[in-house]
């Protein structure tokens, strides 16, 4: 009998798109326009574009082969968190379309992030409820097993509430008010549950150390929630206030008086993420999906400098956002590189994901 080319493909595929919108989202935020940035961003959407579609096509391949993955997933307490990766590669290239690619589709860039918007936030709420469900009636873990992958399911309101606000502008009346009151609903949501799951890393981290080497890049994804709420109550500031009838100074001062210190926060996870990361890449860390926490949460985290540097005018505000774009350059070439390669060596396909992939 042929053996069948219908490979596994785990929810965290995702990521890849995730992590190639960002750099596209990153380039034109920027609040500095360097040479060729405009280039970087248009060749970003078209890649993010490619790994939408081929995550989208080869999830939809596998799922009707197999109808028990889904379920098997769900079940599976190291898999069923990543199941925030397909709302966010959605919800990011949206947003990616949306700022990028609308010089060249006009009104239609619009109306892809609208579809996009919807579909992410109804998946994204969709997980941030059911996967806690999931974990706090069927799934078993031990006392050592929080991680960064616990923050996926719930990071998508947040992401949500970032990229509703840029529709703002393209609503008004009742639909802008609803629009941007969802979005700061969404953004608490996400925030406190994400207050929550970071203290439980941190505890872990105390009490069991770093854990295994496959999973050390996850500790980047706590960058995601923290980068990505500073984007969000910076993007509600400038297109939320005319929706809620708050003076605009206002939620500006909001955006600055929170925006300021979850950087700085996040400034020192990135160092302790960091330095971790450097140890055991010292002591050999077997690539996997994984590496791919090394891009969108960096990401956030751009675009979160940016808008602080737009609303502040700091200079040191615009060279934090040069710096970490740089990060997230390489972080993307680490994490892509390494996908190649990881793909080129195995015979099964394109698409194969060996079971320690799918548990990084």
């Amino acid at each position: 009998m042929a053996r069948s080319r219908i490979v596994p493909v785990p929810p965290n595929w995702f990521a890849v798109a995730m992590g190639t919108s960002i750099v596209a989202t990153g380039a034109h935020a920027l609040p500095v326009r360097l040479p060729g940035l405009d280039a970087v961003a248009w060749a970003f959407w078209a890649l993010a574009g490619l790994a939408l579609v081929v995550a989208v096509l080869a999830t939809a391949a596998h799922l009707r082969a197999d109808r028990g993955a889904l379920r098997s997933y769900l079940d599976d307490p190291a898999v069923a968190p990543f199941y925030g990766a397909p709302a966010m590669g959605l919800l990011a290239y949206g947003a990616a379309t949306l700022l990028v690619a609308r010089p060249l589709l006009g009104h239609a860039a619009v109306a892809v992030d609208a579809v996009l918007w919807l579909a992410g936030t109804a998946l994204g709420l969709a997980t941030a409820i059911g996967v806690p469900v999931l974990a706090f009636t069927r799934h078993r873990v031990g006392v050592d097993a929080a991680s960064g992958a616990w923050l996926m399911p719930v990071v998508p309101p947040m992401v949500s509430a970032a990229t509703g606000a840029l529709l703002l502008p393209y609503l008004d009346g009742a639909a802008a008010q609803t629009m941007a009151l969802a979005c700061y609903a969404m953004f608490g949501a996400s925030a406190l549950a994400a207050i929550v799951l970071i203290t439980q890393i941190w505890s872990r981290l105390a009490h069991h150390q770093r854990g295994a080497a496959a999973a050390v890049p996850t500790l980047w994804i706590v960058l995601g929630p923290l980068g990505q709420s500073v984007t969000a109550v910076g993007l509600l500031a400038d297109h939320a206030g005319p929706a809620v009838g708050v003076p605009d100074q206002t939620l500006r001062m909001f955006a600055l008086l929170y925006g300021v210190p979850v950087m700085g926060f996040a400034l020192l996870w990135l160092a302790i993420a960091g330095a971790i990361t450097a140890m055991t890449a010292r002591e050999g860390m077997p690539f996997s999906l994984a590496f791919w926490a090394f891009t969108f949460p960096v990401g956030t985290m751009v675009t979160g400098a940016s808008s602080l540097a737009a609303h502040t005018g700091a200079v040191a505000l615009d060279g934090l956002a040069v710096g970490l774009f740089a990060l997230l350059l390489v972080g993307w070439g680490v994490a892509a590189t390494g996908t190649v390669r990881d793909l080129r060596g195995r015979r099964a396909g394109v698409l194969s994901v060996p079971q320690e992939l799918v548990n990084a």
